[in-house]
Parts: structure tokens; sequence; C-alpha cells
């Protein structure tokens, strides 16, 4: 093959038809092997996966590997799942290119093989970061390729406990409806449990003058207004370029730190034994790795800051922190250890947290589940980690009582906030592959435990001969002469 032809696109036709027959080499999807039940005379679902998104999606696919039925719930639009095409700003994403992604071991699900079959091997050569939306494009292939059963447009209002399985309790847009679940995975992103960050100050201005680098804000609204972006983290740096894009007419950004972070200290401890490893620390360590890197912080992306530093009206205003907010007539006035600063809108760019509070259809489960603030926070640690949930080896939640909750351990915490358990294997690109199939075997390792008198009976009805009796000649113990 010539290099030109090497470089000819396949299409996604023939991509598709590669992804069958390497499944087919590896004989995936495994046959489904848990037994039917039913709760309350309605059948069970093996799995219920809560999000759709780039996490929920290859837990499904994962589960479906191994031979376990699961069903992905999402409250978005099909195609519109997670915040790649929503509430994402940025115009690429900031992982390498090469890292697979939720391929789940599979080469032609990855993006690479997606995206050299529509633009060829040279096109790959020379892109740099994956567009933002270009992975979206992606992830919807994935879902179709896959044949995910994915249920669009289902809201979770509530989750019951029950000691045999999870109810699920949904909005649709034809009214409410449930379902029943053995194990219910939550796959609900960075904010999964909880919501975005917030100064308490926002509260003194109007609700209309301010959003979250997260909500759902038109930019457009933005032309001709003053900006202020609070935070320099990478949300900060997309929210402000795409305000200055939408032709604001000046952004600042007000950071409190002095200079801005400018290694990713996290990256440097990422790897395949740290991916495989990281469960098994004691707690102290899993402290003292997670504290040290919210307090050194990751560097927004050196494309990001440089979106932003190109417009002339764009301002990095570094040790400025945030001491009060009011309004003066139509103007937003921040006080801050600079002095007044007057703004027509404020953007907070300040992260995410757990706070159960902030989702009501998880408060049974937060009533039960015990957290790291339970295990005990050294005195050196950041407060904010103890707010995560303290997870088991399947990344189900742990009563904070033993023995109490039934049911509790049947969810899973397959989100952002699982790290401080499993370390980064659920929210983000590079280990998402490897979180999704240690939970979908420890998921089908306690299916099967807990049906294993099923098993066992399947195999004594088993019926099915290797060997017919007709492949030899027997000889009786009479028919044999013995010599004297």
């Amino acid at each position: 093959m010539t290099a030109d032809q090497d470089n000819f696109p396949e299409g996604l036709a023939a991509l598709n038809r590669r992804v069958a027959r390497e499944l087919e080499l590896l004989t995936l999807p495994a046959a489904q092997w848990v037994p039917a039940r039913s709760a309350e005379g309605e059948p069970l679902l093996d799995v219920a996966v809560i999000g759709a998104g780039m996490a929920g999606l290859a837990a499904a696919g994962a589960l479906r590997n191994i031979g376990v039925r699961a069903v992905n719930y999402d409250r978005r639009p099909k195609g519109f799942e997670g915040p790649w095409a929503t509430t994402a700003r940025m115009e690429t994403l900031r992982s390498p290119k090469t890292l697979t992604g939720p391929a789940l071991g599979i080469p032609s699900l990855t993006f690479r093989a997606w995206f050299e079959a529509q633009f060829g091997a040279e096109d790959w050569e020379q892109l740099d970061k994956i567009p933002r939306l270009m992975w979206m494009d992606y992830l919807r292939w994935f879902r179709d390729v896959l044949r995910l059963d994915v249920r669009n447009g289902h809201d979770v209002t509530a989750i019951r406990l029950h000691p045999d399985h999870i109810a699920v309790e949904m909005a649709t847009e034809k009214g409410p409806r449930h379902v029943r679940a053995r194990h219910v995975v939550l796959a609900t992103g960075r904010d999964g449990l909880g919501g975005p960050v917030v100064p308490e100050l926002a509260r003194d201005l109007p609700r209309e003058r301010w959003a979250h680098s997260s909500d759902p804000n038109d930019y457009a609204e933005l032309r001709g207004k003053r900006v202020a972006v609070i935070g320099a983290g990478a949300s900060a740096m997309d929210s402000a370029g795409t305000a200055l894009e939408a032709g604001a007419a000046q952004v600042d950004l007000l950071i409190r730190r002095r200079d801005l972070p400018r290694i990713n200290r996290g990256k440097g401890m990422g790897h395949a034994g740290a991916v495989a490893g990281y469960r098994y620390l004691p707690d102290d360590w899993k402290w003292r790795i997670n504290s040290y890197v919210a307090r050194e912080q990751v560097p927004p992306p050196r494309a990001s800051v440089l979106r932003v530093s190109g417009h002339p009206n764009a301002f990095f205003r570094l040790g400025t922190s945030l001491v009060s907010a009011r309004m003066e007539g139509h103007e937003v006035v921040l006080e801050t250890s600079i002095g007044p600063m007057r703004y027509d809108f404020v953007i907070f760019s300040t992260g995410f947290k757990v706070d159960w509070g902030n989702r009501p259809f998880l408060s049974e489960i937060a009533a039960c589940a015990r957290n790291w603030v339970d295990r005990g926070v050294p005195p050196d640690a950041e407060e904010s980690l103890g707010a995560m949930p303290d997870l088991g080896p399947a990344f189900e939640f742990l009563p904070k009582i033993p023995g109490t909750c039934p049911g509790l351990a049947r969810v899973h915490c397959f989100c952002y906030p699982a790290m401080m358990s499993h370390g980064t294997v659920s929210g983000d690109i590079p280990a998402i592959s490897d979180g999704a199939l240690r939970l979908s075997q420890a998921i089908a390792g306690r299916l099967y435990v807990e049906d294993v008198e099923s098993h066992f009976q399947r195999g004594q009805d088993y019926a099915e001969p290797e060997i017919f009796g007709d492949e030899w000649v027997p000889i009786l113990p009479e028919e044999t002469a013995v010599p004297v």
C-alpha cells in the first residue's frame, strides 16, 4: 500500500465493520448470563446507569461486554449528554489526543480510529488537540456503534433503597415513570453529587447579574458589557475567551494568587501504576496526594490563556481577592483587595463541590452514606476533600453506621467525587476505561455471588452431551479374559 493509499480515509461505514469484527474476534459482547428477577411484581434491570455522558457510556459499554444488561437514563436530548455541546466553552480538549478515553481496550473504538476513518492519517498527525464539538460527535458515534440502550429525556427525581433492589423515579415528557434495578450507577459528572461553588457574596447581587461558568449562560448578551471573571483555571479562561469573542467591552480576570500556576503536579504523578495502585494506598497517602494537588492547583491550558490575552480589552488582575459585592444603580460593585471595581456582569469560575442538599433525588443516599470526613481529616489536609464519599471496591456507597441502610451498596458512584477513594478513573478522559472495566467486573462479581444457587442449578440442569457413547467399543469386565 502506498503512502497516499494509507492516508485515504476508509469512512465510518468501514470503521463500523471493523468495530464489529474486533468485537467478534474478542467474543464481545458476552452472552447475557444474569438470571431474570423481579421485585414487587415488576422486572428488575441488571443495572440502571444514571447519565449518558462519557462516563455513563463507558460504564454501559463495559457492562454490556461482560454480559450484564444495562440501560442509561439521561435528562438531556439525544446527542447533548454531558457538558461538551452544552455548558463547556473550551475550543479544544485539554487532554493529549493520544489518550484512548472510553475505548475499553478496543483499538477501533478510539477517537484516533474514528478521526482517521474520516480525515486520514496525515490529518491526524497535523491535529494538535481534539476540538470540543468533535469529541461530542465521537461520543455520539460511540453510543451508536455499540448499540447502547440510552433513554433520553429522563430526569431522575428520587432513588429509593430496598434490600434487594433500587427503585429509580423519573420525570419524562410523558409523565412520571419508575424502574427497578438490582444496581444503580451514578455517572452524573463533575458536579454529580453537588453543584457549583459560588462565594457567599454572590447572594448580595441580583441573580440576573451573575452566573457560574457551568451555567447555560447566553454569552451573546454580554456584548458591549464590562465583565468580571472570578478565577484563573481552565473554565475561567474559557469563560473569558467566550465573553470576549461575543463582543464584551472589557473582561477582567480577578485572580487571588499573585501568579498563575505553571505546572500540573497531578500530571507528573499520573501513569498506569497510579491508576492500578492508588485505591490500595492507606488513608494518609490519599489525603497527602490530593491535598497537595488541590493546593498547587492545575494551570489553565496555554492555548486557553492565549485565547484571552490576544484581546486588548482583557486584563489579568493578579493578587486581587474579593471582599464584598453590592449594586449601585445599574452597576455591580466588587470591593476587592485593591479597591472597588465596577462591572455589568460577573462570572464565577470557582469550581464544584460535593453538596448533597443540591441533589434532592439523592436524599436517601445522603442520609446514609459515609464521607471521607467521617474517617478523620488530618490537620494539614484540604478540608473540602472531606465531603467526598467514602466508597468500597465496587465504587459503592458505604453506610456511616455498619449494618444500616440495606440496599445502599447497590448504588455505585462513578463520577468525579469517587477520586478520593479510587483516584481519577471515573471523571476524566485518561483512565475512564480503567474505571469502567473495574466497575463492571465488580458489579458482575456481585451479581454472580448473589445468584450462585441459580448458576449451580443451571449446571445441574445442563444436558448437552460432549460425547455420545459411539466413539469407542466398550469391553466389560466379564468379557475380559484373566490370564492364569
